[in-house]
């Protein structure tokens, strides 16, 4: 028996495909119970690498929307006289390093902590010993903050006073910001805001970033009054040009890039949705520039850069509330109709005598309104439905009384105490030398004098 055992082995190896179609099955059924055994394990190093996807797209958005800080400050410093233009760099700089700050000690908890009563969170403050997805979150709101603060400095741009910009800057950044987000976008821990618990719809911060900022910028404008020259007596307005218009449009290309990260990253995640969210992004910015471009026509106005770079921000502003809800078609809307609103808008504060150096309550405050209301008009599956446009209405009004009163109150106290409008001679020769001791341009200021003696006598003025 055994000899005929081996006689058949010996058989079987003169064949090796017979040999391997047997063996088939066994092998098969080894995977099954192998794969049978790896079940539970299987769900676990799925999780594990869906979080490492979402942090690092996350991440990677923070970085975007932090690379909008360079194209407010090419837009800001461009668009102001070249006497000025260190002064705004540097408040720029300065709303990331005292803003990242302050966010991640008080801000983010109000906004984002436990938030039983729907009006602000009560956890969360000085963020430490968090999970790695705790700190993600905290670094891509984190840059958020810093762009509702720099959203003022542009306004208040060749005028404003630095060291008291700064004081209102972080108390913009620690309270007014953090306390309407906590309204509209609830909590990250438990809790929501009385907003969002009616249904408000603001995917990515047109109302809570840039309305906010642009409101905060228009109080602020007001308590400080028009730049030297910029109106005459007898009503007369008078055109102060920026100094670089490549600076803008440099800064309107990068802020148009890091929108991608801005309204994308807004999921939180690596989520199929975000396609049609920077799709729609991407749409509503170009419908701005040819908004700006078909009212420079229609109102037989000059066709100026700065219009038609606003009027690209205007529709990026404006697609930020209803990236995420309302079809292409309505992107294209949304962003075209937004260029008109900015531009009836800042037509309007200069019949007001209120002088916005480059137009950021009009962008950010109208247009973000305007597009918070488009994102309950053209909510998709849900068109027009009345009940959700007048929650949307109620946020935008919430956002203007809260962002303007506040800032109006705090903007007060700190002119009446330690002064928010720079001299008049100081406006004069210039914030870059009064304010730093520094000019960007050395050539086109042979007149100024880095000396004590110069220090010093504008010291006693």
């Amino acid at each position: 028996m055994a000899t005929r055992f081996s006689d058949h082995l010996r058989q079987l190896t003169r064949h090796p495909k017979l040999l391997a179609w047997l063996l088939v099955p066994f092998i098969l059924m080894y995977c099954s119970q192998a794969a049978g055994n790896d079940t539970a394990a299987a769900p676990v190093v799925t999780t594990i690498a869906k979080e490492a996807i979402d942090v690092i797209w996350l991440t990677t958005a923070a970085a975007l929307v932090f690379l909008m800080q360079m194209g407010f400050a090419f837009l800001e410093s461009g668009s102001s006289r070249a006497k000025n233009c260190v002064n705004v760099m540097i408040k720029n700089f300065m709303d990331v390093c005292l803003g990242s700050i302050i966010f991640w000690a008080i801000g983010f908890g109000l906004m984002f902590g436990a938030n039983p009563t729907g009006w602000f969170g009560q956890s969360g403050y000085f963020m430490h010993a968090a999970g790695s997805w705790d700190y993600s979150f905290l670094l891509f709101q984190m840059m958020f903050a810093a762009t509702a603060a720099t959203i003022a400095s542009g306004a208040m741009a060749e005028r404003a006073r630095f060291h008291a910009y700064l004081v209102l800057a972080v108390i913009i950044i620690a309270f007014v910001y953090p306390l309407f987000g906590s309204w509209a976008w609830g909590s990250y821990y438990e809790g929501t805001g009385w907003l969002a618990e009616l249904g408000f719809i603001d995917f990515a911060g047109s109302s809570v970033v840039h309305s906010v900022g642009g409101w905060a910028a228009l109080a602020a404008i007001i308590i400080l009054g028009p730049r030297t020259g910029r109106f005459s007596r007898d009503g007369k307005v008078h055109e102060i040009a920026g100094h670089n218009l490549n600076f803008v449009v440099l800064g309107g290309f990068i802020l148009w890039f890091g929108w991608f990260g801005f309204n994308g990253g807004s999921t939180t995640g690596a989520d199929v949705s975000i396609g049609l969210i920077n799709l729609n992004t991407q749409l509503a910015a170009a419908a701005g520039g040819a908004g700006a471009l078909l009212f420079a026509t229609i109102t037989g106005k000059p066709l100026l850069v700065v219009n038609i770079v606003n009027g690209v921000l205007a529709g990026l502003v404006a697609i930020t509330a209803g990236c995420a809800s309302m079809e292409p078609l309505f992107a294209v809307f949304t962003g075209l109709s937004a260029a008109f609103v900015y531009s009836y808008f800042a037509q309007f504060l200069i019949w007001l005598k209120i002088d916005d150096v480059v137009g950021a309550v009009a962008v950010h405050g109208a247009a973000g309104a305007w597009g918070t209301l488009c994102a309950g008009l053209f909510l998709r599956d849900n068109l027009f439905d009345i009940d959700v446009i007048s929650v949307q209405l109620l946020g935008i009004v919430s956002c203007f009384a809260w962002a303007f009163g506040a800032t109006f109150a705090i903007a007060w106290v700190i002119n009446k105490s330690i002064g928010l409008r720079a001299d008049i001679l100081h406006e004069q020769r210039g914030l870059d030398f009064t304010e730093h001791a520094e000019v960007a341009y050395p050539e086109f200021h042979q007149q100024t004098y880095y000396s004590k003696q110069n220090l010093e006598t504008i010291d006693r003025e």
